[in-house]
């Protein structure tokens, strides 16, 4: 019956011990907001974003010169024009005006659409990259050292070099 009892705890103790070992992860960190940075392609399409960005302000600072100019010829032929015409052309401006705000937010949209439409591949690549540099060193988990109250120590493996690398820069 002892000798029942000593092997018992003997294989829990094993067990506990196996069950600890496997616990032990191998964990490693990246900054991936500076991965993203230093990607050319991403200096790329952030440079693309921002020529598209210009072109759109041009426009609308363009409408809104012509609107202050309208206001401007308004005002002063106001005394010349009768109540009728006078409301006539504060409706006009006030049209132009709300076309001007659409133009701005429609604008935006395109802006924000082309900026997913662009960086989404350029995150892929990366993340496959991260991947693949992880799986090669054995990392289980790989945590983004930019996250708020993701990364508390920075004791583990910083893979940025070697993910850069994978990338070819």
């Amino acid at each position: 019956m002892k000798h029942l009892k000593k092997i018992a705890v003997a294989l829990v103790l094993f067990i506990a011990a196996s069950s600890f070992v496997n616990a032990q992860s191998k964990v490693a960190h990246i900054d991936v907001q500076k991965l993203l940075a230093d990607m050319p392609a991403m200096k790329a399409a952030e440079s693309e974003l921002k020529k598209l960005s210009e072109t759109y302000q041009a426009d609308i600072q363009a409408s809104m010169t012509e609107l202050q100019n309208k206001y401007t010829l308004y005002k002063n032929e106001a005394g010349a024009k009768t109540e009728e015409e006078n409301q006539k052309r504060a409706l006009e401006l006030q049209g132009f005006e709300k076309s001007i705000g659409e133009a701005q937010q429609a604008a935006q949209q395109e802006i924000q659409k082309k900026q997913a439409e662009l960086f989404a591949p350029i995150s892929e690549r990366a993340k496959a990259a991260i991947d693949k540099v992880a799986a090669a060193q054995g990392f289980d988990y790989v945590l983004d050292a930019q996250q708020p109250g993701g990364l508390i120590v920075f004791k583990g493996k910083d893979l940025l070099p070697e993910v850069k690398q994978e990338l070819g820069f």
